[in-house]
């Protein structure tokens, strides 16, 4: 699988980084080292996954790393459920990182049964 860079999954999960980025910028400033850094390495670790996955020999392989891709996306529902409850973000702002996240989850969800086909 190593046309990864064509994968609609791989293009919405570079895009969501950048919501993400922005999203954490509006984080308090105490939050550097501990949510706005947690919440970029998980947005990050979904792009980062697939495409480290996409040089497995194997379709299982690739299935496992697009696993914790998966994982990376509710690690992010995770930070944001926090930014959320701490007042950093607003309410229009969760919803979209949310909608974004949850697509992103569902789509990998679908990528990796059809390689354990």
């Amino acid at each position: 699988m190593n046309k990864f860079k064509d994968l609609k999954v791989y293009a919405k999960a570079l895009l969501f980084t950048t919501t993400v980025r922005q999203t954490a910028k509006r984080f308090p400033k105490d939050e550097m080292f501990g949510l706005t850094s947690q919440f970029k390495r998980a947005g990050d670790s979904i792009v980062l996954n697939i495409a480290e996955g996409a040089g497995s020999s194997s379709k299982k392989e690739f299935a496992r790393f697009l696993d914790y891709s998966i994982r990376s996306g509710f690690e992010c529902i995770g930070c944001i459920d926090i930014a959320l409850q701490n007042e950093f973000v607003e309410r229009e702002q969760y919803d979209k990182v949310l909608s974004e996240v949850n697509e992103i989850i569902a789509m990998l969800y679908g990528l990796q049964k059809s390689q354990l086909r």
